[in-house]
């Protein structure tokens, strides 16, 4: 069936027949759209856009080293008052 050209799968659909639990259709004027838990809203948008999952890939690693070089800051900084606290001792 979902080699034909009819076939359409709604998320709606996609969510009955799957069982999905990530994942929240509703309908209405306001408010009324397709939901998904950020985890799976990632994977579809890095599926849909290559040029997003290698932003994300790239953004992921600075954040690492941000995180990395403000760590070993912290580190210096408890390893002098380490030092100067035993000068003072």
């Amino acid at each position: 069936m979902a080699g034909s050209n009819s076939f359409s799968l709604t998320p709606k659909r996609w969510i009955e027949v799957v069982g999905a639990i990530g994942m929240i259709n509703k309908s209405g004027r306001y408010g009324g759209g397709a939901f998904a838990h950020k985890d799976i809203a990632f994977e579809f948008a890095t599926w849909i856009s290559p040029e997003f999952k290698l932003y994300l890939i790239k953004e992921f690693q600075r954040l690492k080293v941000e995180e990395n070089e403000r760590l070993s800051l912290g580190w210096d900084a408890r390893r002098m008052l380490t030092k100067i606290n035993y000068i003072i001792l």
